[in-house]
């Protein structure tokens, strides 16, 4: 599953946003305060509305108020197109408004796209609208697709949520699966989660090894590949079952435990542990993988990532990043710039002279660090 395109109305700094033809792996650049962070939580914005409602994920931001554009009375538009394999095109789309100084949904609508047709499955505002009410095939003409009045609970409440048998459609299946399986990189990549420093690093890599030991040794056998210095990694069970993972510097005669090495190795690791995971994240967001990396390693995760978008996980980096950078393709980099107080968002394909220098073998990564993206740095 992809997600194709993205348009954003009154979500803090993101006034008016769309981005179209996105790839599987996608890297956000720019200066600090732009909204990179702000585009990554539209994600865990829906996340929070499918798991609670639309009210508390709000509350959770600072209330309606907070989260719509300054200067504006709302409201609030997400939309996304995504395709999973070869199927039709399908658009979610929502609007958030106050009734009363209560958050309501004002519409909510879920619908493929077939030769230029759309296909409802729910069309909803205000907690009351149309749901299809029997199983149909994306070939049918929406004509013969059956909708029925539903009714839900309140109107803060997401339909893609509160229409139970919405588990039977395809459709409605993936997008809940894409918004319930979102992952921001705090390293989670397992059942148990995983701390930035990976204090828990054993935890999460018992689990790999236990249940999944090919993966397990392709984790190690990367590290030691891709890691200065670390010629090999153990794993050793302790007599109460527990996992410890002994790592060995080819420079000294006995192994160090996970706890000594330094932050960029454990970092690295926790990387490989998260892009190994059996079953990959329909959508990862990653913020600032280059905190705490060597320069020269940032390549090697670029390529990491690449593998896991091809493997069936879309991947959306914001980096800082140069290094980074010269891992990417121009139609892979989109840069954002901050007017008059609201975001705008660059592909760096779509600009001629990138194009240009890239062709004749100018790395991105420089052409950034050049300023060579106007109006990516901050003046």
């Amino acid at each position: 599953m992809r997600i194709e395109a993205i348009k954003i109305r009154n979500y803090r700094a993101l006034r008016a946003v769309e981005l179209e033809s996105l790839t599987g792996l996608s890297v956000f650049v720019g200066a600090n305060g732009t909204g990179k962070s702000t585009l990554f939580d539209v994600f865990g914005f829906l996340q929070d509305a499918l798991v609670y409602n639309v009210r508390q994920a709000l509350a959770q931001r600072g209330g309606f108020r907070e989260v719509v554009s300054r200067g504006q009375d709302g409201p609030i538009e997400i939309e996304l197109e995504f395709r999973e394999d070869e199927e039709p095109l399908v658009t979610y789309s929502l609007k958030i408004g106050l009734a009363d100084g209560q958050p309501v949904v004002e519409r909510e609508v879920l619908q493929s796209h077939r030769d230029g047709q759309p296909r409802r499955f729910l069309d909803f505002t205000r907690g009351r609208g149309l749901a299809l009410a029997t199983e149909a095939g994306d070939d049918q003409p929406e004509a013969e697709m059956k909708l029925a009045e539903q009714q839900l609970d309140a109107p803060d409440i997401l339909a893609i949520k509160g229409l139970g048998q919405f588990q039977r459609f395809r459709q409605a299946s993936a997008f809940r699966r894409l918004i319930e399986d979102f992952h921001l990189s705090d390293f989670q990549p397992l059942d148990a989660p995983l701390s930035e420093r990976g204090d828990n690093l054993a935890l999460v890599a018992q689990h790999l090894h236990e249940r999944h030991p090919k993966l397990f040794q392709e984790v190690l056998a990367k590290m030691a590949q891709r890691v200065p210095g670390v010629s090999r990694i153990e794993a050793v069970s302790t007599e109460d079952g527990r996992l410890i993972l002994r790592f060995q510097d080819g420079s000294f005669k006995d192994p160090f435990l996970a706890r000594h090495v330094s932050d960029g190795t454990i970092k690295m690791f926790s990387y490989l542990l998260l892009l190994h995971a059996p079953k990959p994240h329909p959508l990862l967001c990653v913020e600032e993988p280059e905190s705490h990396l060597y320069p020269g390693l940032l390549l090697e995760l670029a390529e990491e990532l690449r593998e896991y978008s091809e493997r069936g996980g879309q991947v959306l980096v914001s980096s800082h990043s140069p290094d980074f950078l010269n891992g990417m393709r121009l139609d892979e980099i989109f840069w954002l710039v901050k007017r008059d107080g609201f975001t705008r968002i660059h592909r760096a394909s779509d600009d001629p002279q990138l194009v240009a220098l890239a062709a004749e073998g100018d790395l991105p990564g420089a052409l950034w660090k050049q300023g060579l993206f106007q109006g990516a740095h901050p003046r």
